[in-house]
Order: C-alpha cells, then sequence, then structure tokens
C-alpha cells in the first residue's frame, strides 16, 4: 500500500466529511466508503490497519461521541468484511453498494450503542439517521470507487472485457 496517498487522502475525506458535508442534513459516509474500498481492494493485513486509522479518523469527525465508539466498530466491520472478501469477491458494484449498506447500518449501531453505553447522550431517531446514511453512502459509494483507486494506484479493470 502506498502509505503516504493512504494518509493525505484519510485526511482530505475527513475535511470533506467534516466541512462541507456536514451542512447537509442527509449525507453520505465517506469514510464507510473508503473502509469497503481498503477492505476489498487490499490484503488483509492493510485492509485492518486502514479500518481501525479509518475509525480514528471517524471518531475525529464525529465530536459529538466519545473517542473510541467509531475505532472499534469500523476496526471490527472492516477485519470481518477484509476477511470475507477472501472467501467471495466483491468486484461487481451491486456488491459493493450490498457490501457500503450492510457495513454502514452495522458499524452505525454499533458505535452508537458504544457511544450509549459509555453514557453518552444520542437522539431519539438513530434508526432513520444510520439507514439514511447507509441509502446514500451505498448508492454514492460504488462510484467513488474508481476515481479512489486511480488515486491510490490501483488496476480496477471494471470497464475492461471479460475473458
Amino acid at each position: 500500500m502506498r502509505w503516504l496517498r493512504f494518509a493525505l487522502l484519510i485526511l482530505a475525506v475527513t475535511v470533506i466529511q467534516k466541512g462541507l458535508l456536514s451542512r447537509w442534513s442527509s449525507k453520505p459516509d465517506l469514510l464507510i466508503i473508503l473502509l469497503v474500498f481498503f477492505a476489498i481492494y487490499y490484503n488483509t493485513s492493510e485492509a485492518i490497519i486502514s479500518s481501525f486509522t479509518i475509525g480514528f479518523a471517524a471518531d475525529l469527525v464525529g465530536s459529538p461521541m466519545p473517542m473510541g465508539p467509531h475505532i472499534i466498530s469500523f476496526g471490527l466491520f472492516g477485519t470481518l468484511l477484509a476477511y470475507l472478501n477472501r472467501v467471495m469477491a466483491i468486484k461487481r458494484m451491486p456488491y459493493q453498494a450490498l457490501a457500503i449498506f450492510a457495513t454502514s447500518v452495522l458499524a452505525g449501531l454499533l458505535s452508537h450503542l458504544l457511544a450509549y453505553i459509555t453514557g453518552e447522550p444520542i437522539a431519539g431517531n438513530i434508526y432513520a439517521v444510520v439507514f439514511v446514511t447507509a441509502l446514500y453512502s451505498s448508492v454514492v459509494g460504488p462510484f467513488l470507487f474508481l476515481p479512489v483507486a486511480w488515486w491510490m494506484r490501483i488496476k480496477t479493470n471494471r470497464f475492461g472485457r471479460r475473458y
């Protein structure tokens, strides 16, 4: 993995998530999209490291929550997705959208549960917020994989011939 490119990408996405997308009421979670991307396109150990790093960035973005729930939930579900990708390939766009949706719902619910356990107040409509965020992320996510793959210098062969 190109770690400098990875760090710059995470920094840019974190700034976009916190700055530009914070004005929208319903928004995709770009960090979940990156988590699924790295779990799909990199080997297991790099995917696990990137999952915990992206979880740390998500904890920095999510200011009302305490530090730690996103690191744990992103790390757990990123690791599970990386091991799942070893068993079955998640290369087609509908499967990627489904992986983004499932990961977003599960990681969102677990991070809110962990925040609730630590005593942080949470909103009453958590299920709606998590579901809408997961839906937007799964629609936008597969289309962002190609520019991220270009930035990370990965050959995806998405539009090539199938033999």
